[in-house]
């Protein structure tokens, strides 16, 4: 075998280590039937926070559908989050870190396209510095956040300015797909799930018996707490539930544990504690419906194709897309806080305009039909 057999061009090829045929058939590149040529080289750059990478994942569909030969590359803050299928379809072939040794590997690989779905500075330098034929998203230009292509603009007004960005009717897969040259047509999340770690949490389905799981998802984090529901409610709530036979689940991070033992001692919900990322996703797969306000847990909810309920009320309910999987449930009185994490309205709270019974009968309908 020669340099000249290498077939650098393969999917399989790494270069440092030997490739997976190699390594399990003793394939090498000379006559192998594994050839899978690279055709295409995209970056995505989405670093974001969890929620908003996970949102982000419906573009892999068409990527790898629309692009012959693709080979993925997504850099993030979140890599734990991908999914982790490098050949398959949605897979990504390479999830990289944000930290220099990411960012000096990616400026030293040309690319076909290159995508930056991130306003953040950092990010729209490296699309800057990136070597690619096509440049999508934003980018930084004169010492400021610019546009790569025309289609960019809709996005990059509305996080300017709050007075549009309560006008805009488009959900967040529309203007990503608009910013790629592309339509959305509701190609599906892409999650990191393990249905085998889901197996640790059969022992909850076995305690509910033929009860179906509620997960409760209590907190929202601590960036907006204007987004929190009552306690008070929340234990109504739970009772409510609990007298049409339904299970609640209380679900939350570490932010939610003192009040979610707080619940739990309340009303005799259960409380399984708390997991890592991958386990939490395992643990939300056991639940029937969910309810939660605009979080982390939105998007596993949709992420797992799970009946959702969510909160919405600082936020442009046009923004979330639930497949027709769900129910919006806002304030009866609307909401003063655009993006805002403190209330105006002080001890009169929009989140008291939610009843308990319009969410109760949300979730029952849902699980009915």
């Amino acid at each position: 075998m020669h340099l000249n057999d290498i077939k650098f061009d393969c999917l399989h090829f790494r270069g440092e280590i030997p490739c997976l045929p190699n390594k399990l058939r003793d394939k090498v590149c000379k006559g192998c039937d594994e050839y899978n040529k690279i055709e295409t080289r995209i970056l995505i750059i989405k670093l974001g926070a969890i929620g908003d990478v996970m949102r982000s994942t419906p573009l892999l569909h068409r990527f790898k559908n629309d692009y012959p030969g693709p080979h993925i590359t997504w850099v993030t803050h979140t890599p734990e989050i991908l999914p982790k299928a490098p050949i398959a379809i949605g897979g990504i072939n390479e999830i990289c870190r944000f930290d220099f040794t990411s960012i000096y590997k990616i400026e030293n690989t040309e690319f076909d396209i290159a995508i930056n779905l991130d306003k953040d500075k950092e990010a729209c330098m490296l699309l800057n510095n990136v070597k690619a034929k096509r440049k999508f998203g934003f980018i930084w230009k004169d010492n400021h956040i610019s546009i790569a292509t025309p289609h960019a603009e809709h996005k990059l007004i509305t996080g300017a300015f709050d007075n549009i960005s309560k006008q805009n009717t488009k959900n967040y897969m529309e203007e990503i797909f608009e910013i790629c040259d592309m339509q959305f047509n509701d190609e599906s999340y892409l999650l990191n799930f393990d249905p085998k770690l889901a197996g640790k949490f059969k022992y909850i389905k076995e305690r509910a018996g033929s009860k179906k799981i509620i997960g409760l998802n209590t907190g929202c984090g601590k960036r907006w707490q204007t987004r929190l529901w009552p306690e008070t409610y929340w234990v109504e709530l739970i009772k409510k539930l609990q007298s049409q036979n339904y299970f609640p689940l209380l679900l939350g991070g570490p932010d939610e544990e003192e009040m979610n033992k707080k619940y739990s001692e309340t009303t005799g919900a259960y409380y399984p504690g708390i997991f890592s990322l991958q386990e939490f996703i395992a643990l939300s797969s056991v639940c029937d419906c969910i309810l939660t306000a605009v979080s982390m847990m939105m998007h596993i909810a949709i992420g797992l194709k799970k009946p959702l309920v969510l909160f919405v009320n600082i936020f442009n309910k046009h923004e979330f897309y639930l497949y027709n999987n769900g129910v919006i449930v806002e304030p009866t009185s609307g909401c003063d806080c655009y993006y805002g994490n403190t209330c105006k309205r002080g001890e009169k709270h929009c989140m008291k305009d939610i009843p308990v019974e319009t969410v109760f009968n949300s979730i029952n309908s849902l699980i009915k039909n």
